[in-house]
């Protein structure tokens, strides 16, 4: 993987990689970053400031250019400078500790700005509500091009991602040029689910990815019968779990097999492996609704043994996919073996693992994001033109 902070933490060098293999471009990444190398140093969790101060700079300096763009009229000019700004100021806002009195302005921020994307940028992407348990669910709908029913995929958070990165990564284009629509989801303990609804994360995913079915089958534009689930690194867990007792779910992706979570996180606690954002502890609790903190974890681990994949992954009947990267330094890629093996339910499993030697070799590949996105869209669209579809 690209280590722009080659002493740095593995959470900013990560994110700085996905900024970059998700539109960001290099010059605009090396000035934000070339003046906090020095706070890179002093830990992930110190350096968080700096890194926020750095990435809104940046952010401010596109969103200005934005404007002068869309009053003269140049709008393609204007989407694109939108888009980056957006894709900038979701990793900073990513790194931030839950306390940080800059954590809930900073996202409201990015809500503007990705709305500022959608109109200049990407007209065919919407922001939607998905009803759930008296209240709803924010997300983004991207309509595959053309007329008639399209199938769907549901694409799902991880553990710190949002449904601004799930737009910064393109995945929903590579699926409509495919003719299928995206839904991207910030489920409960995502996004903005959490941070402006204080919904928290649940164990049995099935409950809101339900929803999400109900709410799709409301659309004449959506074909009932091929909707899709894709969830990415901890979404590796919700989705898996959401499809084996979710029914009406036609195929699911484990982008990043998260098949015990709960060992991962005791495995973290013993400083093994790599942690995917700063202020660890204080997120994970905050994201499961979980009391306690980084020196009192033993409730929050014994609650988090129960999250995994063991007795579930049995219960998928459809055809699932398994993408992992082998240097994966968060997951070990023995979960991807263990997802797959145990998958004996569904009529078309498989598992893809990425090299060192082709890249997409980190965790959900960031490391080379577009190589793993193109192989899940191919591998959607293949499944369900053989599943076939609505007349």
């Amino acid at each position: 993987m690209f280590e722009y902070f080659p002493t740095g933490p593995y959470t900013w060098n990560l994110g700085v990689v996905a900024t970059l293999n998700s539109g960001g471009l290099i010059d605009e990444v090396d000035r934000a970053c070339r003046p906090i190398k020095d706070a890179a140093n002093a830990g992930e969790d110190a350096g968080t400031p700096d890194f926020l101060r750095a990435w809104t700079a940046l952010t401010d300096q596109l969103v200005a250019q934005a404007e002068e763009a869309e009053k003269a009229g140049h709008v393609r000019t204007a989407g694109q400078l939108w888009f980056r700004a957006s894709n900038y100021l979701a990793q900073a806002e990513r790194m931030l500790a839950h306390s940080d009195p800059n954590r809930v302005p900073t996202y409201r921020r990015m809500l503007e700005i990705a709305q500022k994307a959608f109109d200049t940028h990407s007209p065919g992407v919407t922001r939607v509500a998905i009803p759930y348990q008296g209240t709803t669910l924010p997300a983004y709908f991207s309509e595959a091009p053309g007329d008639g029913p399209k199938p769907v995929v549901v694409l799902v958070n991880g553990l710190d991602s949002t449904k601004e990165h799930m737009y910064a990564s393109n995945h929903w284009e590579e699926l409509a040029a495919r003719g299928i629509s995206c839904l991207m989801l910030d489920q409960p303990g995502t996004g903005e689910s959490l941070r402006l609804q204080g919904l928290t994360a649940r164990i049995d995913t099935e409950v809101w990815a339900g929803a999400a079915v109900d709410w799709l089958e409301t659309r004449d534009d959506v074909d009932a019968s091929r909707i899709g689930i894709v969830g990415w690194s901890l979404g590796g867990y919700y989705a898996p779990r959401a499809a084996a007792f979710e029914k009406r779910f036609a195929l699911c992706v484990a982008w990043g097999a998260n098949h015990d979570w709960g060992s991962v996180q005791r495995r973290r606690k013993e400083r093994e492996g790599e942690r995917p954002v700063p202020h660890y502890w204080s997120h994970v609790l905050w994201v499961w609704g979980q009391d306690g903190d980084e020196n009192h974890l033993d409730g929050f681990l014994d609650f988090a043994d129960d999250i995994h994949l063991d007795g579930v992954v049995e219960q998928i009947t459809v055809p699932f996919l398994i993408a992992h990267g082998e240097n994966d330094r968060q997951i070990p890629l023995a979960m991807a073996h263990r997802s797959y093996d145990q998958a004996v339910g569904s009529p078309k499993r498989e598992l893809r693992v990425f090299t060192p030697e082709e890249g997409a070799t980190e965790h959900i590949g960031l490391d080379h994001l577009p190589h793993v996105s193109t192989f899940v869209a191919d591998w959607v669209a293949d499944t369900f033109a053989e599943l076939g579809g609505r007349a």
